[in-house]
């Protein structure tokens, strides 16, 4: 039997955020019948619409892919020392010093980026299993020691 695949996980912006800049552009439409100088104006909500419906994070076997608004850039796993929670946020610390911060990727969400690698965090075999409070509040410890670890 061969190695078991995992599928591509993504990290997502609520797609508000495009909605909200899709509507933002329709909405300074009428200033190009002022002036077509105010064309610039419309550069901001379409930059929103567009980032919003693009950035985030993906993670699979191979590594994370982070998609920014004109970029992507895919970070080997080998090359990641730890995911580290940041407020609302999540790091990658990086083996050459630099830090990545992964666009849509909560504190929340770090067992299902590491069950992407192919691994798990101690005590985290289901991602879809909430448990109970003390559970939760035992896992976050957990979380803490399997990200210095790393």
């Amino acid at each position: 039997m061969g190695p078991v695949s995992h599928p591509s996980i993504r990290f997502r912006y609520n797609a508000a955020l495009a909605v909200a800049g899709v509507i933002a552009t329709l909405g300074g439409v009428p200033l190009l019948g002022a002036s077509p100088y105010f064309a610039f104006v419309l550069l901001i909500p379409i930059s929103i619409a567009l980032w919003g419906w693009r950035a985030g994070t993906d993670a699979d076997e191979r590594g994370v892919e982070v998609r920014a608004l004109f970029g992507t850039r895919l970070v080997p796993w080998s090359q990641i020392e730890t995911l580290a929670p940041d407020g609302r946020r999540v790091q990658a610390h990086l083996a050459n010093g630099r830090v990545i911060t992964l666009p849509a990727v909560t504190a929340a969400d770090l067992p299902r980026l590491v069950q992407a690698s192919g691994t798990t965090l101690d005590g985290h075999d289901d991602p879809d299993d909430e448990g109970t409070a003390a559970d939760r509040e035992g896992t976050a410890a957990d979380l803490d020691d399997a990200t210095e670890a790393q």
